[in-house]
């Protein structure tokens, strides 16, 4: 049977896809237009908001640390880089920055080592552990305002709870100079750290373990491990992204260590536990001596920045680079 072609069909005009009108864009780049325009214009609140509460403070602060500026009208005695030159031949700088060391090593040595001990234990299979992370995790959700109140009270000469409970015991304590001894207030203040902070790199850690495939520890148990040897060779190096995120929050935090510190001592006694921090407020707000608190805030700001750029290039570049690469082939 011969086939029946229609006269456009014969010709091949039927089979001829229509030409696109002149000038008008194809609709896929219409879309990928209005994508990054919506992307671009949810941006912009964010920038607003970091340009006026962040980028032009930080700017100022810079113009204002190169004057000697009460902080009232616009800064007008130049003093060139003098803020500066003071600022590191001033012996309680100095001294808030070995402090500040002091207290990276032990959050370091002792702090992390502690909380990541407990998530371990945590994340056993034990009775109550739900409650167990509630009261480990509770300390951090208390204002650093009310933790120093409560533990002014705990230290507190004469009739404070600590000596109470050391005398109960046999032991002699500092009888109440807990924080106002040059040589114990320190330690008794890294302990107040410890107890508030601890919790939060607890469940940064637990959250870390979840996400460790239980088919590994069980292959490994499989095959002989015991337990130091299926935790050192198999949850470390998986736990090792959130270990380093926890040590850079662990850093920069106690670079710029305030609140806490303001609340229970001020920087005292003689100064024995002040912090960049405390320093900056202390002439900005109490001796209003304003460039040279901008030139101290400078510092802090250069430092916590060239840590973390050296954090992320030599630290972090491995996590970011699998990042990177998880989400290009997410996207592929």
């Amino acid at each position: 049977m011969a086939s029946t072609y229609l006269p456009e069909e014969r010709s091949g005009v039927g089979l001829a896809a229509p030409a696109p009108t002149a000038g008008r864009p194809p609709g896929r780049a219409r879309r990928r237009a209005a994508h990054h325009l919506t992307a671009y214009g949810l941006q912009v609140p964010a920038l607003v908001l970091f340009g006026t509460l962040v980028l032009l403070p930080l700017l100022f602060a810079l113009y204002a640390s190169f004057f000697r500026w009460g902080g009232f009208g616009m800064p007008e005695d130049a003093v060139g880089g003098d803020n500066f030159t003071r600022l590191f031949q001033d012996p309680v700088f100095l001294g808030d920055l070995w402090r500040c060391l002091v207290l990276v090593l032990l959050s370091l040595g002792l702090q992390l080592p502690f909380a990541l001990a407990l998530a371990v234990a945590l994340d056993q299979r034990l009775r109550g552990r739900a409650v167990y992370r509630m009261l480990f995790f509770a300390p951090y959700v208390l204002s650093e305002a009310i933790t120093g109140v409560l533990f002014g009270m705990l230290f507190a000469p004469g009739d404070g709870l600590a000596d109470h409970l050391l005398g109960a015991v046999g032991l002699d304590g500092p009888a109440g100079k807990w924080f106002s001894d040059p040589s114990t207030v320190m330690a008794t203040l890294f302990l107040v750290m410890m107890w508030k902070y601890f919790g939060f790199h607890m469940m940064l850690y637990l959250a870390g373990l979840q996400s460790v495939p239980a088919e590994l520890t069980e292959a490994a148990l499989i095959d002989g491990a015991g337990p130091w040897q299926r935790f050192r060779h198999v949850t470390l190096p998986l736990l090792a992204p959130t270990l380093r995120i926890s040590v850079f929050l662990s850093v920069i935090g106690s670079v710029q260590l305030f609140d806490l510190v303001w609340v229970i001592t001020a920087g005292g006694p003689d100064h024995h536990s002040e912090t960049m921090a405390v320093t900056m407020f202390q002439y900005g707000f109490k001796r209003y001596q304003v460039g040279y608190a901008s030139a101290i805030s400078v510092v802090m700001f250069g430092i916590s920045l060239v840590f973390a750029l050296a954090y992320q290039r030599f630290v972090l570049r491995r996590d970011l680079a699998g990042a990177t690469t998880t989400m290009r082939g997410g996207g592929a």
